[in-house]
């Protein structure tokens, strides 16, 4: 069966560059990941790495075609403004370089620097116009700033006119917050820091209108909806028991922005409980499947598809029917 994965890394040596940099500044709030995951990820990294490890499992997994991004923290890591813009650039246009080589197998998502919204716009602009981006990935807030402030609505206004999705991935907790998570490292990034913090910047996006006003913007996250699909109700009834479309600038409940405008992937989330959970609460046609190479073994991603009981046309709208129909591969 045909599959197209669509959250999976490839590091810059730029990328390397800026998280270098960032560890030195946020020491607390960096991602930490154990030495063993750390020797697996690294030589599955960068292009050096696209024959011996990225196409042989794909191959081996039946991947057809892999949607690469710049992964964390790429341009969000970095403080001045002029500096993202011109190392977005040159990320962007290597990564296209990459694509080229193998165009039948890669595609990708733009970086773009959040830090001048007009620039991250017309960046974006060109990357999926002259670069052939399928839209951008940006890891979450960018020095202390969501996407749901006004400054940004260019980049969605920008993203509508092109006709392509964001894809908001994970990110560190502010500095001031990284206080809860004090003893407990591990817990900042994979498997509950990053997820609180996407579906956090997730609330602001529809509780500020954005989808209300711009009712044809796509965003798109990973990890199976980062835990809000299992939470809908009880985030209706919050909205309700504060007032609803009285007190917030939504006229409709969460849960109806939630499964009009965003879809989820299933990435680094081997759970078929969780997918059922999904697949009820959104409907099959706003889930695609994802890895998220190379920070997770790719074998699993499939296991976890195969495992969940569904039909076979269902297996297909996950695998690649539904980010064909959204990409218009």
């Amino acid at each position: 069966m045909k599959k197209i994965s669509l959250e999976d890394h490839w590091y810059h040596p730029l990328n390397n560059e800026i998280r270098e940099e960032f560890t030195k500044r946020t020491p607390d709030s960096t991602n930490f990941r154990c030495a063993a995951n750390i020797k697996y990820t690294t030589p599955r990294m960068g292009t050096d790495g696209i024959e011996k490890y990225r196409l042989k499992e794909m191959d081996e997994n039946g991947i057809d075609i892999q949607i690469m991004s710049h992964g964390y923290p790429a341009i969000q890591g970095i403080l001045d403004a002029k500096e993202a813009i011109n190392k977005a650039k040159t990320m962007n246009d290597d990564m296209a370089e990459v694509i080229q080589k193998y165009p039948t197998r890669f595609r990708g998502f733009a970086t773009l620097p959040m830090q001048n919204p007009k620039a991250a716009a017309d960046e974006l602009e060109r990357a999926v116009k002259d670069l052939g981006m399928l839209g951008a990935l940006i890891n979450g807030h960018t020095n202390g700033e969501f996407l749901d402030e006004d400054k940004f609505r260019i980049v969605w206004e920008r993203s509508i006119e092109l006709g392509v999705p964001i894809f908001l991935h994970a990110f560190d907790p502010l500095p001031d917050q990284v206080k809860a998570y004090k003893g407990y490292r591990g817990l900042v990034g994979v498997g509950w820091g990053w997820n609180v913090e996407v579906a956090h910047h997730v609330m602001r996006i529809i509780y500020s209108g954005l989808f209300e006003d711009m009712p044809e913007a796509t965003l798109i996250i990973g990890h199976m909806g980062e835990m809000l699909p299992y939470a809908l109700a009880r985030i209706d009834e919050g909205y309700e028991q504060t007032g609803g479309s009285e007190n917030w600038k939504i006229p409709k409940e969460p849960s109806y922005y939630y499964k009009k405008n965003i879809m989820i992937t299933t990435s680094g989330h081997w759970n078929p409980e969780a997918m059922l959970c999904a697949i009820g609460a959104l409907g099959i046609e706003r889930i695609m499947f994802s890895v998220d190479f190379p920070f997770v073994v790719t074998e699993k991603s499939v296991e976890q598809v195969e495992n969940t009981p569904i039909s076979q046309e269902d297996k297909e709208k996950i695998y690649y029917k539904n980010a064909q129909r959204l990409f218009n591969l």
